[in-house]
């Protein structure tokens, strides 16, 4: 088709794209106007404004007035790719990564970072010493006539052990009220606690970014408060023995220039208050938060603190007692309330709660979650590449669609980052603009299609309005549309923690023991005759040649049918297959081969056993994977994530972050569990591998299971490695090279011997161990779903599992009969060698006689 030349050839291509779009039919012809002259004109209405400190953008109408549904607008697209190639992007295309980073706002401090390093060198490029800090310090405190250092601050000093014990800080500096070693190299936090416990006056200590902290267990701040009694703060949070010092630090009284204050006649002068992110329990704590102390306090903000020892009614109580508190900022759900509308109804006198007036709040007659919350905004380090930061930030900033393909049906998504003038958009719950994707087929081909984002107005906008859109439209609290907001804005943390401590105690509490019936031999009813079998799958045609069974043609005259479609109630009625005929299928068996079925089916019967990483159902179980999120980060561990899609093989659509903000963004290209990645797997000639057993089910009530002794391992291509970028890069973390990458296996006693050698370990106990774990997820499976059990049915299954560095066994995902079967086909010379145990010709004669002749050759019972 040639380009297309009117308006009503537009319509006739893209008519079901413009449906899609919800773009008013009036716009259309505007549309198609624009789309033909490639006009985009958005800098005539729009402006772009710095906000946020200059960590984020926003968009201004510039022009007088613009109605509802009155333009339609192009935005460009600025960055197209697919996830995988992000980096490879990012280093090979010309200016990309700068236009990226100023777009994202990641770049404002490169050449402050340039100045500032060349600012910390002195004359011979050589940083100053803390003992010169130290000794300067100390002329200083002199030359003022104080009673000794009272603040030290030596941070990012490379101090090692001996460093800090060589200071002689007790001796020298016995006064000490603060002191930061933050970004060092101490090791033992023991030599901490031994030498600084000895400046008895301490009230904060910071010793955050050093070594000594990542070995440490959970209770250091018990041993840290017991090495310090007057300690109030430790890396920036309270202790439990806070009290007016940490206070007044909080709310600048305390400081450098002056440690100590001016004693309890400073605290009434005090109008605002900044406690945010402080790691507070309990409010009420003695009397130093109180309206006595406080008289005059009328700004207050609480944010990111749990403060879980305080009922709401009694935090509402103290928050009472503050005669001037008009300015109020708190997690929302948290603490105080589920709503805003609630807290304002309990504390009467506010005039603002966070940031927005209560009058516009109570005028909407519900709270409005963009304006409650803080905007979650780009981090990274000063050390960070350009190209690391984009990779972090673009989370904030990207936009997906999906082609569709009848040949590739489960192609993976394509992201997108809109131009400087839409990534400019930002979020509200009643925005005045809606954005869609939309695919211009200039001559009427999808191959030649150029994408663009359309942009109207839903709402009357006047000159100044920020120009806004709704990043989750259509989505409502039934698909948790709350949690999701998290990708974009600091949520309360306490809220979702505590759904996740109610799910893991829920988990925990489950206690499964087995009720199987007496394992007993199941027999055939047939004659001498050999069994008719039908089968669409061209392998066990070629391979099955035992004489006990024939190959036959049609469905309706076979005694067994073993075939790779789907068999439910509609295609047994449509095929004509008989309740008497074995199938290949169990009833039920989602409960095993899709993932997020198979993690409730565990769950529910065994609770969270350690050979199952913690898994979450995204669609369901988001706020719980959150607070799971913000639990771990709060104690230090490691936050690496795995997202799979419910039922996709290959690792299509399958991805490895520790970016929260991705991982809630990731659900919107399709349902997925989110796992605890194992970020520590055995590995083999240093590369990640995972072993893939074949399970023959011959009856699920009493259990009958069985392992082939063969197993197969596969093996990724490239060195195993945590390095952020390596995240993106398929052979090193993935090991399904069938379709990707070079086919990389081993024969099992191959693979076996040389395991053993390189760990000095003995594979039978390994293998003892995988072979419970597997007989527990069959076991479980009939357990929570007994329905599964019928006579009539056989089958077998793929277990993936692969070992952590303490060789424990840990399950991946179960997959069903056809898709285990298509998978032996490789020739089954890559599950059995050539020259091994067996030939790859042998598989299905195998399978047959166990499931179907009761035979128990090359394979062990469970």
């Amino acid at each position: 088709m040639a380009e297309m030349q009117n308006y009503e050839q537009f319509l006739n291509v893209h008519g079901i794209l413009l449906t899609a779009t919800g773009l008013p039919n009036s716009l259309y012809h505007a549309l198609f106007q624009k789309l033909s002259s490639e006009t985009l004109d958005g800098g005539n209405f729009f402006q772009i404004e710095s906000c946020e400190n200059g960590r984020q953008r926003r968009l201004i109408l510039t022009s007088e007035f613009m109605g509802m549904n009155s333009n339609v607008f192009l935005v460009d697209h600025a960055w197209t790719f697919r996830l995988s190639d992000a980096p490879i992007h990012l280093e090979k295309v010309p200016g990309l990564t700068e236009r990226m980073g100023s777009l994202m706002c990641v770049d404002i401090d490169l050449e402050e970072h340039d100045e500032g390093t060349n600012g910390d060198l002195n004359d011979n490029n050589a940083k100053v010493s803390a003992e010169e800090i130290l000794e300067s310090e100390i002329c200083r405190a002199k030359e003022f006539g104080n009673d000794g250092v009272k603040w030290l601050e030596l941070e990012e000093l490379d101090l090692d052990d001996d460093n800090l014990l060589s200071l002689a800080l007790p001796t020298r500096c016995p006064n000490l009220v603060a002191l930061s070693l933050l970004g060092n190299k101490i090791n033992k936090m023991d030599t901490v606690l031994e030498e600084i416990s000895k400046l008895k006056h301490l009230r904060a200590l910071w010793i955050n970014d050093n070594p000594c902290l990542e070995n440490c267990s959970s209770d250091v701040e018990d041993a840290i408060i017991q090495a310090f009694p007057k300690l109030e703060i430790f890396n920036s949070h309270f202790t439990r023995n806070y009290g007016d010092w940490a206070l007044g630090f909080c709310g600048d009284r305390y400081c450098k220039e002056n440690p100590e204050g001016d004693g309890d006649h400073q605290f009434p002068t005090m109008t605002s208050l900044d406690l945010s992110d402080r790691l507070i329990h309990n409010m009420n704590k003695k009397v130093a938060f109180s309206p006595v102390k406080f008289p005059h306090l009328t700004s207050l903000n609480l944010r990111g603190n749990p403060l879980e020892e305080n009922s709401v009614c009694e935090l509402l109580e103290i928050l009472k007692r503050f005669p001037s508190l008009s300015s109020l900022e708190v997690d929302i759900p948290g603490p105080l309330g589920e709503s805003a509308l609630e807290i304002i109804e309990s504390l009467p006198n506010l005039f603002l709660l966070n940031g927005v007036k209560v009058s516009k709040i109570l005028e909407t007659e519900k709270h409005v979650v963009d304006s409650i919350l803080k905007p979650r905004l780009p981090e990274w380090s000063p050390d960070d590449s350009l190209v690391d930061r984009v990779l972090n930030a673009m989370w904030l900033n990207l936009m997906t669609y999906r082609l569709a393909d009848e040949e590739k049906i489960d192609e993976t998504s394509v992201w997108y980052v809109m131009d400087e003038l839409g990534s400019a958009l930002r979020h509200s719950d009643e925005p005045n603009f809606r954005v869609a994707p939309f695919l211009y087929m200039r001559d009427g081909n999808l191959s030649s299609a150029i994408s663009f984002t359309i942009l109207w107005p839903t709402q009357d906008v006047k000159k100044g309005d920020e120009c806004t859109r709704d990043f989750l439209f259509g989505i409502g609290e039934d698909k948790q549309r709350s949690a999701r907001l998290t990708a974009w804005f600091h949520t309360p943390k306490n809220y979702f923690i505590k759904a996740y401590e109610r799910r893991l105690q829920k988990l925990q509490s489950k206690h499964f023991t087995s009720s199987m019936d007496s394992k007993k031999p199941s027999n055939l009813l047939r004659d001498q005759n050999p069994m008719r079998v039908y089968t669409d799958i061209p392998h066990v045609q070629e391979f099955l040649s035992r004489p006990e069974f024939v190959i036959i043609s049609e469905p309706k005259e076979a005694d067994i049918i073993w075939t790779s479609m789907q068999v439910d109630e509609e295609s047994k009625k449509a095929v004509g297959i008989r309740d008497d005929q074995y199938i290949n299928q169990f009833p039920y068996e989602a409960c095993l081969v899709m993932k997020h079925h198979l993690a409730d089916t565990i769950q529910e019967a065994h609770g969270a056993p350690e050979w199952l990483q913690p898994t979450y159902d995204l669609e369901r179980h988001l706020s719980e994977l959150i607070g799971d999120f913000y639990v771990r980060e709060r104690d230090g561990l490691d936050n690496l994530w795995i997202l799979k899609p419910w039922n996709m093989a290959r690792t299509i659509d399958t991805t490895i972050t520790s970016n929260l903000s991705a991982i809630i963004r990731l659900m919107e290209t399709g349902p997925k569990i989110c796992q605890k990645y194992i970020e520590h797997p055995a590995l083999f000639r240093g590369k990640k591998f995972d072993i893939r057993y074949i399970v023959l089910v011959r009856n699920m009530n009493p259990l009958e299971i069985f392992l082939c002794d063969i197993f197969w391992v596969r093996l990724a291509n490239n060195s195993y490695s945590l390095d952020k970028r390596s995240f993106y890069e398929y052979e090193t973390h993935f090991t399904v090279m069938n379709y990707r990458g070079t086919l990389n296996i081993m024969q099992t006693p191959e693979f076996v011997k040389e395991f053993e050698q390189e760990h000095q370990v003995k594979w039978r106990d390994i293998h003892e161990r995988i072979q419970n774990m597997i007989k527990s997820v069959f076991e479980a499976a009939i357990a929570v779903h007994p329905e599964m059990h019928n006579p009539n049915s056989r089958a077998i299954y793929g277990v993936d599992v692969m070992l952590d560095a303490s060789f424990c066994p840990k399950l991946l995902e179960v997959t069903y009969c056809p898709d285990c079967t298509r998978a032996c086909k490789y020739d089954s010379e890559a599950l059995f060698g050539k020259g091994g145990i067996l030939k790859g010709s042998d598989f299905f004669n195998i399978v047959f006689g166990c499931l179907f002749l009761n035979e128990t050759k090359f394979v062990t019972p469970l």
